[in-house]
């Protein structure tokens, strides 16, 4: 009995809190590709905190299964938040904008933020209709997000496939203080608005 009591309900009460935990609150998830660099890269670590509210920048990882036609099942992608519902989003003259604003991209390089955006200037309903996600689509629908990879000459995101839906979404990405620079952490971290 005692050896119950000391070994076996401590070892089942941590299994349990660390179930709970990894259901509700948070989970790792490792990065896949080089579409999210210079500020996560391929196979690096990360923490995934499923209760964390999504802002403009934020960075998720979500099910791209249904969303990217071309994602199997099983497929999570993770990117960056650039409109959130109701937001006009547009790519003018080399600069990113939200609701006619001028997104601060400093998180990446003029290079990152520029080459491989489709055509030199774009807006939702032109991305739309190049690419067939959409008719007369003029901002973010209600209960779904514009993503963008910090790469994007090599990321598969929004631009081609449109948006993800809120309930794809599993999680806002944080980066844990052994890994990456200063500069990266504070890049996923703490950027958002």
């Amino acid at each position: 009995m005692k050896f119950f009591k000391e070994i076996i309900v401590p070892v089942a009460i941590g299994l349990v809190l660390a179930f709970l935990l990894k259901a509700f609150v948070l989970s790792p998830v490792r990065v896949d590709g080089p579409s999210m660099e210079p500020n996560l890269t391929n196979n690096e670590r990360v923490w995934m905190f499923k209760q964390a509210k999504i802002k403009h920048l934020s960075v998720i990882v979500f099910d791209a299964h249904g969303e990217d036609p071309e994602a199997s099942a099983g497929t999570d992608y993770v990117k960056r938040v650039i409109g959130l519902p109701g937001d006009t989003v547009s790519f003018v003259n080399n600069k990113l904008y939200v609701n006619d604003k001028v997104v601060n991209q400093s998180f990446i390089s003029n290079s990152e933020a520029t080459s491989g955006t489709g055509s030199r200037n774009w807006t939702l309903q032109s991305l739309a209709k190049q690419y067939g996600w959409g008719k007369h689509v003029t901002v973010v629908p209600k209960g779904k997000y514009f993503v963008l990879g910090d790469h994007r000459s090599v990321s598969n995101d929004s631009r081609y496939w449109g948006f993800v839906k809120k309930s794809k979404i599993a999680g806002v990405v944080k980066v844990p203080f052994w890994t990456g620079t200063k500069t990266q952490r504070a890049n996923v971290n703490q950027l958002g608005y």
